[in-house]
């Protein structure tokens, strides 16, 4: 059945159209083909309780050091990839959310830069640096990387574009570029196209041709996620073909997607929206379902190749459905779907497939002003080789939660913390509702929740906030 309105027998065409109008190469158009119909016909992947299986004990990445010497071998043939497609416009930024200042005044692509080059100059290997951008990320951030002029490989790109997709008008199935002429009628296709844009870039077969067989690929907001020779031994003493970092599902972690094990015995990635209705208890449970994809992949760039030859230029991978507003800024403007995939739940589709349990300082991204307010704080830690990691003294990260309505944005987070974070060393989480303006010298410890109305509120140097803290 249909998931869309009434539909034009011409749908199907009209968007074929409008993609090989906008020169789409061709195998970004039968991916793009491949989710539009499965959304006509209400085939979205979903995932029952009794589909899948939990999965159980997994190697820690703290075990491996014994491959250590087997992947720093192995370095010379492996790159890093950096998901670069994103805008920080949920933060107020109107530019690449990589450039956005995180600490000591260096911005996220600051510190991808610095890690690359520190990892050469450690290990004597020029490992490429690859950014996959967005058509609304690409020019600003390779201006901001002409400050790295060493970071270039020779015969290699820095960067490659992902496609963009029309979003889909809500009302009737069109194109929306039809009838809304202008970038605002298009999107990303979500991270999952790393893997057709790799192939129509024509990237995938100059890496090969290069001597180069694994990808490290992470995202640009996870400033933990460095390339690691155990981990990359690990994948090759095991002939894995495709290995998933995973880290411990906690509290805070029960809504996002989880790992699991298909009946058939592959692994797969479960997200939300594959849950089905009344399932969502089970979903959320973290005992059964204990581990959450940090979306640190491993690739076994040769497999790749033969998997998308084997399937036209594109993966099969599940189809997300997010449902937004043509113009996001104006919830009047007409519902559209936006259809994306996750590179994730290429897990399913690799032979030999695995996953390995990481530590959480791999895993530190910044999707909020929360998490910039933590990260920038005495909680995290600036190494030599610039990577942002929790302090020695913790196992995890504190849980900040601040009032969307006075800090969504970095202007208002910045305003309201003018002498920077507080402490949050010893603080496992912080809640702030209201409107207020934080001093110097104050500390955060155990849970500290601090509530005031919508009228500012100046909290003293040095205060120390703990338990119930009403203003």
């Amino acid at each position: 059945m249909s998931t869309m309105g009434s539909m034009p027998e011409d749908a199907l065409g009209s968007v074929t159209a409008v993609l090989q109008a906008a020169g789409m190469p061709e195998p970004a158009v039968r991916c793009f083909v491949y989710h539009y119909q499965r959304l006509l016909l209400g085939e979205l992947g979903v995932m029952a309780q009794d589909e899948i299986l939990p999965v159980e004990d997994l190697p820690h990445a703290e075990d491996l050091g014994g491959q250590e010497a087997l992947g720093l071998e192995t370095l010379g043939r492996a790159v890093v990839i950096k998901l670069n497609g994103g805008l920080g416009t949920t933060m107020g930024l109107v530019g690449p959310k990589s450039l956005l200042p995180v600490r000591d005044g260096l911005t996220f692509l600051d510190l991808i830069a610095r890690q690359v080059l520190a990892l050469r100059t450690r290990l004597g290997i020029d490992v490429p640096l690859l950014l996959m951008n967005s058509f609304r990320t690409e020019a600003a951030s390779l201006e901001a990387l002409k400050a790295y002029p060493d970071l270039a490989v020779r015969g290699l790109p820095l960067s490659f574009l992902q496609h963009r997709v029309p979003k889909i008008l809500a009302a009737d199935g069109r194109a929306a570029p039809e009838l809304h002429p202008g970038d605002e009628s298009w999107c990303p296709p979500g991270h999952g196209d790393l893997y057709t844009a790799l192939k129509t870039s024509g990237l995938l077969d100059r890496l090969l041709e290069s001597g180069y067989r694994y990808a490290f690929v992470s995202n640009a907001d996870n400033l933990g996620a460095v390339l690691d020779a155990a981990l990359l031994g690990h994948m090759v003493a095991n002939n894995a073909t495709f290995l998933m970092e995973v880290a411990d599902r906690t509290e805070a972690d029960r809504k996002g997607g989880h790992l699991c094990r298909l009946r058939g015995g592959e692994l797969a990635l479960r997200e939300a929206a594959q849950a089905p209705p009344g399932e969502l208890e089970e979903f959320q449970d973290i005992e059964r379902h204990r581990y959450f994809n940090t979306n640190n992949l491993w690739i076994d760039l040769e497999v790749l190749r033969d998997l998308l030859d084997r399937h036209g230029g594109f993966l099969p991978l599940a189809t997300i459905v997010n449902r937004k507003t043509l113009d996001p800024r104006d919830p009047g403007s007409p519902p559209v779907v936006q259809l994306e995939t996750a590179m994730g739940a290429a897990i399913s589709l690799f032979p030999n497939a695995a996953a390995v349990r990481v530590p959480r300082h791999r895993f530190s991204p910044v999707k909020t002003t929360g998490d910039l307010l933590a990260v920038r704080s005495d909680a995290y830690e600036l190494t030599d080789d610039a990577r942002i990691v929790l302090h020695h003294g913790r196992q995890r990260p504190p849980c900040v939660q601040l009032d969307p309505r006075f800090y969504r944005l970095i202007d208002q987070l910045d305003e309201r913390f003018p002498h920077g974070p507080p402490s949050l060393l010893p603080c496992r989480e912080l809640v702030v509702e209201g409107n207020v303006f934080f001093g110097k010298g104050i500390r955060a410890t155990g849970r500290a929740r601090v509530s005031a109305g919508g009228s500012p509120v100046r909290l003293a140097d040095g205060t120390v906030l703990e338990g119930e803290v009403r203003l």
